[in-house]
């Protein structure tokens, strides 16, 4: 049985922030956080740390939260809160999100608001409650993972923020020309219980995000108890198609009609196992969760977590899902 984690509204939050603590970023992070601590007579420790240390400093921090019976809160992007989620389910500590991504899906589901100030005052005014969480293979992830297409995707998008800056046009644009320049086909045998097939796809993506699903227009039909992000999660598969038809992809995917585009299939799904087939000598595949890129061997096994998030969130956050977006 799992128990909710002790939460002091008294004690320190534990707060991780992926920046170099010298630079002008991390000095308007710190004042924003501090200045809502000192109106509100609370407690906290900041923890910068580079991007290399992230994953050590969020279990250091996790620990320190259990200790002192409060949560670690992710400050920062997708990938940040990806590696603080995977140390407060590790260590099962509460976890608080100051949301500061492009897209801010989980957040957004949550009823996280967009802006530092106000996400800091809700932080203080929160209790934990358990939210779904997934695996892939040894990763816990929050929103979305993938194979294929969407993790190149991915480094294209990151190339041209680099280039053009951070925007949610910038990402359709590297979006768009990681799909027109798509070519390689991944041959996948998928097992979900009794259920055993072999697919060839340009990606495999994987959804715990019902609102990241609806706006894509692609929530797949209700086959399971429970929606994506609450009992289920959902697969989308795309199979190869010539480059007119992927124009027309790009365009139902603009306008959040994906799942009406030809060569899209979607289903849900609580447990599925992924072999893809590779050269010879390879036993590691290139995958994609919450926005970070890494190699895993396979096979790779996706499921809904038994063991819950434990979120802070505001009493009637699960009522107002799209209040921040």
């Amino acid at each position: 049985m799992v128990v909710c984690p002790e939460h002091d509204p008294a004690g320190p939050l534990q707060f991780v922030i992926n920046a170099a603590a010298g630079s002008s970023d991390a000095d308007t992070k710190r004042e924003v956080i501090e200045s809502v601590l000192h109106a509100e007579g609370r407690r906290g420790e900041l923890h910068f740390c580079r991007p290399a240390d992230l994953a050590r400093m969020a279990r250091e921090s996790a620990v320190r939260a259990v200790s002192v019976r409060t949560a670690v809160v992710a400050v920062g992007g997708d990938g940040t809160l990806n590696t603080v989620a995977q140390a407060a389910h590790a260590v099962g500590c509460a976890m608080g999100v100051v949301p500061q991504g492009t897209f801010n899906y989980f957040a957004r589901t949550h009823g996280i608001p967009a802006d530092p100030t106000e996400a800091v005052r809700l932080l203080l005014r929160s209790a934990p409650a358990p939210v779904q969480v997934a695996g892939i293979n040894d990763r816990v992830f929050l929103v979305n993972a993938s194979l294929g297409l969407y993790p190149d995707l991915l480094e294209d998008r990151e190339a041209y923020k680099a280039r053009f800056g951070r925007s949610r046009w910038v990402a359709f644009v590297a979006a768009c020309a990681t799909l027109l320049r798509a070519q390689r086909r991944l041959r996948l045998h998928i097992e979900m219980g009794g259920t055993v097939r072999d697919v060839q796809t340009l990606t495999l993506f994987v959804g715990n995000n019902r609102l990241q699903l609806q706006q894509f227009g692609a929530e797949p039909e209700d086959t399971l108890a429970g929606t994506p992000g609450n009992g289920s999660m959902a697969a989308l598969m795309l199979r190869p198609i010539g480059t007119l038809s992927m124009i027309g992809l790009m365009l139902h995917g603009a306008m959040g009609r994906l799942g009406e585009a030809a060569g899209v299939e979607g289903f849900e799904f609580q447990h599925m196992v992924v072999k893809p087939t590779l050269a010879p000598g390879r036993k590691e595949v290139v995958v994609a969760f919450d926005g970070e890129v890494a190699r895993m061997r396979s096979p790779i096994d996706i499921r809904v977590l038994d063991k819950p998030l434990y979120l802070l969130q505001a009493a009637d956050a699960a009522d107002a899902p799209e209040a921040a977006a």
